[in-house]
């Protein structure tokens, strides 16, 4: 009788080992999820706080309105890098406000008519140099993150000006900024007389948004 009660009491205390095995495992293996999806760049980055534009702005004001960088990369006529970290980024892309240049890489729009001048142009009195960058209060970045910015130059020329003085550049009608109306006389002047792309540029080399804009503008040269 011992012997039974002995053994029945055995299988019983093996179940419950099994069983408490069995929860310690999976406590354990809870415990790990839980410790990795603490962990994870998924879950920084849905905790991460969503910065207001009014933060950006200032950050940005902060770091870059009126203080002098050296340019490290031209990529584009209207497109610059400066040698200062932006985020994960080694350098700071900076778009010319007010001015749009033609294409001279784009990957959809591919070489457009004055592209490649306007870049070399660009390359050729900004690389290297030492610029001022100014920022406007209201907006400092693109929907693609890029620093919206009007560069000096060591002269004290700015780069937006020479370039829509130079006929390498379109004034953006797109967006309101301080010299909107300053700038659309520059590209008047320069487009009077016949300036870098204005002397042959035709309607259909112009940039959409400009064709929608002004579908009538090479008939008035």
């Amino acid at each position: 009788m011992r012997a039974k009660r002995y053994k029945k009491n055995k299988s019983a205390y093996a179940m419950s080992r099994r069983r408490l095995n069995t929860i310690i495992v999976f406590l354990l293996l809870a415990a790990a999820v839980f410790i990795w999806l603490d962990n994870s760049p998924a879950n920084h980055k849905l905790q991460k706080p969503v910065e207001s534009e009014n933060q950006v702005i200032n950050y940005d004001f902060q770091k870059y309105h009126n203080k002098i960088f050296t340019v490290a990369n031209v990529v584009d006529g209207d497109t610059i890098d400066i040698d200062v970290p932006d985020g994960e980024k080694q350098t700071t892309r900076i778009r010319l406000l007010g001015i749009d240049t033609p294409e001279s890489k784009h990957p959809q729009k591919g070489v457009c008519y004055f592209g490649p001048e306007a870049a070399e142009f660009t390359k050729t009195i900004v690389l290297g140099k030492q610029v001022t960058v100014y920022l406007q209060k209201h907006r400092t970045r693109g929907k693609y993150g890029r620093l919206l910015a009007y560069v000096q130059l060591p002269d004290s020329k700015f780069l937006n000006e020479v370039l829509l003085s130079e006929g390498f550049a379109y004034a953006d009608l797109r967006f309101r900024h301080s010299f909107y109306q300053n700038y659309k006389q520059l590209e008047a002047s320069a487009r009077n007389r016949n300036k870098g792309l204005w002397e042959n540029v035709t309607h259909e080399q112009l940039p959409q948004w400009l064709q929608r804009r002004k579908p009538t503008l090479m008939q008035k040269k």
